[in-house]
């Protein structure tokens, strides 16, 4: 029997990556009889990492945590045995926010959910990092894992990265002791460091809505952060990642966090890789196949460990941008976008699922 093993990302703003994946299925049984189809979708670490691992088996745990400007969220994490999986965006991300808080954006629901899975039992967190609105240096975490950030009379700073100019002692003593024997694993494909030109504010400031004279201040408060806690003996603001998501990788960092690229964790969540011997062909995907796909991505890291498996790659997408030559340089053997059966791209953009399932039947009748 054929076996097709469907692993795309998201089509972000249009359709998650489960949705892709049945719209990619559905056609492919349109397209070729007695198909084996294994639905797998995944994600790079960012928003939709969570849900990857409950499509691969892992239990949602709703939960409650504080947004990113404070206000409560209804949220989740994914459980499985001692591994907890939680995802920063969905707790503290940019799309939860209906304007843009870049100075006073917190990090505290990630600390709660973090809280929340000890709780439960967790011995392993695994944290993935994409989509952040704040700029905090990952201090709301620390909070609501016990630690205390006071200015010089020991009063409590307020949260958000704008307050940390004030930053005089950050009190460790209070800290989850639970935290020295759990695993944290990060899913970042972010390399920066916490300050400078390469640094979170200067690089995803103005992303978060952080106008000129925000990053410089939000610069100046996270240099103060770096040296109040160099001061304590601990310095980390250089470890590579420390940068992610406004900084909350510097905080994990703190931690003793490990950073792994987020396909690759993705990859070990799901037991993508397990899945693939025995595979005709993987289709993955994402909304735009481009440059940046090419730079960690979830799409290449998959179509990378199906090549090396001799597995035929095809990559569907909204639109592909990408060279013949940079596609098979990357492993994949083909792509198609849905601006090549449908060029209205508003169309595109309001109705992915059935359009998906047509670029899909064409793909079982032209490659199985």
């Amino acid at each position: 029997m054929t076996r097709v093993v469907v692993a795309p990302d998201k089509f972000k703003g249009t359709l998650p990556a489960d949705a892709v994946a049945a719209a990619i299925a559905a056609g492919l049984r349109r397209g070729r009889d007695g198909v084996e189809v294994l639905e797998c979708p995944i994600a790079d670490g960012g928003d939709g990492t969570v849900a990857a691992a409950v499509a691969a088996g892992f239990e949602f745990v709703p939960a409650r945590a504080s947004g990113p400007v404070g206000e409560p969220v209804d949220t989740g994490y994914a459980r499985r045995d001692g591994t907890a999986v939680i995802e920063l965006a969905a707790v503290s991300g940019l799309a939860l926010l209906d304007e843009l808080a870049p100075l006073t954006a917190t990090t505290l629901g990630v600390g709660e959910l973090m809280r929340a899975a000890l709780d439960a039992g967790a011995t392993r967190l695994v944290l993935g990092l994409g989509g952040s609105s704040s700029t905090d240096g990952g201090t709301g975490l620390l909070r609501a894992l016990g630690a205390r950030l006071l200015d010089a009379e020991g009063a409590e700073l307020p949260p958000g990265g704008a307050a940390l100019r004030r930053l005089a002692r950050v009190d460790l003593d209070g800290l989850d002791p639970r935290l020295r024997e759990v695993e944290l694993l990060v899913a970042s494909d972010v390399d920066n460091p916490l300050l400078g030109p390469h640094g979170a504010a200067a690089v995803y400031g103005p992303q978060k809505g952080a106008s000129p004279e925000d990053v410089e201040l939000l610069e100046s408060a996270l240099r103060q952060l770096a040296e109040v806690v160099r001061g304590s003996g601990v310095d980390v603001a250089n470890v590579p990642g420390a940068g992610a998501a406004g900084g909350t990788g510097y905080a994990l960092a703190m931690l003793g966090a490990s950073f792994r690229p987020g396909i690759d964790v993705v990859l070990e969540l799901t037991g993508l890789t397990e899945k693939l011997p025995g595979a005709d062909l993987l289709i993955t995907g994402e909304g735009s196949l481009d440059e940046q796909t090419l730079r960690g991505k979830g799409p290449a890291g998959i179509a990378a460990a199906a090549a090396e498996r001799g597995i035929p790659v095809v990559a569907l997408a909204g639109r592909n941008t990408l060279s013949p030559e940079a596609l098979r340089s990357a492993g994949f053997t083909a792509a198609y976008g849905l601006t090549d059966i449908e060029p209205d791209v508003q169309r595109c953009l309001a109705e992915p699922a059935p359009l998906l399932e047509r670029l899909a039947e064409r793909v079982a009748r032209e490659y199985l």
